[in-house]
């Protein structure tokens, strides 16, 4: 399997689609807010949480990573960190942050919109993987045998 190719182009197809995607749900939950009957100690206490921890995690790690290795610049295998415990804890953060603006929000189209993200982001570490291991071959594969794709 041919590795992809980094170019100029990459970071423009990797981060206009995710933050476009963040965009159309603030705004949904925004145009939305509170039509669906979720109480408020669910939304502010559960919801709240999940949005503020979720966006540490993934801002801390992009932090470590730099941004281009978080779009797929070529990089080192990162283990350390959050990465100790999850192959994948950028994702879970992802969707510890939709699900997290679902009840917040409490906006149907955020619950539509939200769970087909929180599903590409379940997904994503499927495809991903083979091309970690195509990048970072025995590392990656003992790697991942000691730690867990989600937590």
């Amino acid at each position: 399997m041919a590795s992809a190719t980094y170019t100029a182009l990459t970071p423009v197809l990797v981060w206009v689609p995710t933050f476009a995607l963040f965009v159309i749900l603030i705004v949904l939950g925004i145009l939305g807010w509170g039509n669906v009957a979720i109480p408020g100690w669910m939304r502010f206490g559960v919801g709240l949480p999940l949005l503020v921890i979720g966006n540490i995690i993934v801002w801390l790690e992009v932090s470590h990573f730099g941004v281009p290795q978080t779009g797929g610049a070529k990089g080192t295998l990162r283990t350390e960190g959050m990465y100790r415990y999850s192959r994948n804890p950028q994702y879970v953060a992802d969707i510890a942050i939709v699900g997290g603006w679902m009840i917040l929000s409490a906006a149907p189209w955020v619950f539509a919109v939200g769970a087909l993200v929180i599903a590409i982001l379940v997904v994503t570490p499927f495809a991903e993987e083979p091309w970690l291991k195509d990048r970072y071959g025995g590392a990656f594969e003992d790697y991942a045998k000691r730690v867990r794709r989600f937590f």
